[in-house]
C-alpha cells in the first residue's frame, strides 16, 4: 500500500468509476477532480492509498481525518473502498483497511469507522471480522 501520486490518475479513474457503478451513483467530473486534487494536497485531511500488483492499480481507499467532540485527536472516515473484480478474496481490501488503521494511529485517531449498503453482504463478511458494527443508523437529507 502507499499514498497516492499525480501519476496515479489513470490507474485510479477505472476504480473510482467501478465504486460508483456499484453504489449506483454518478459522482461528476468535477467533483471527481477535486477529489482527486485534495489527495495531493498535504493540506487537506482527505487522503487516497492505492494497491498495486504487477504495477497495476488494483485497490483504492479514501480517508478523511475530523474532530470529534468526543475526543481530543481525530477520528478517521474510511470514505471509499474499491478492489479490482480479480483482486477480490485476495486479501486487497483487508490490507487497504488495515493501512488506513495503521495511518489513523500515526496520526492519534482513536477511531476508523465507515458506511456500506446493507446489500453489500460480500464485503460484510470481511467488515464483521476486522471491525465492530456500532449499532448506530445512519439518516440522511439530500440538499
Amino acid at each position: 500500500m502507499r499514498a497516492i501520486e499525480a501519476g496515479d490518475r489513470a490507474g485510479w479513474e477505472p476504480l473510482w468509476k467501478g465504486y460508483q457503478i456499484f453504489y449506483k451513483t454518478e459522482i461528476s467530473a468535477a467533483a471527481s477532480d477535486v477529489a482527486f486534487a485534495r489527495f495531493l494536497d498535504a493540506n487537506e485531511p482527505v487522503h487516497a492509498l492505492v494497491a498495486e500488483s504487477q504495477g497495476r492499480i488494483v485497490g483504492i481507499v479514501h480517508y478523511i481525518f475530523h474532530r470529534s467532540t468526543w475526543t481530543p485527536g481525530p477520528y478517521c472516515y474510511l470514505q471509499d473502498l474499491f478492489t479490482v473484480e480479480d483482486a477480490r478474496g485476495l486479501g486487497v481490501g483487508r490490507a487497504l483497511i488495515e493501512a488506513v488503521y495503521a495511518r489513523a494511529k500515526e496520526e492519534g485517531a482513536s477511531r476508523v469507522y465507515w458506511l456500506t449498503h446493507e446489500t453489500n453482504t460480500v464485503a460484510m463478511q470481511l467488515y464483521d471480522k476486522i471491525a465492530d458494527k456500532s449499532g448506530f443508523v445512519q439518516y440522511r437529507k439530500t440538499l
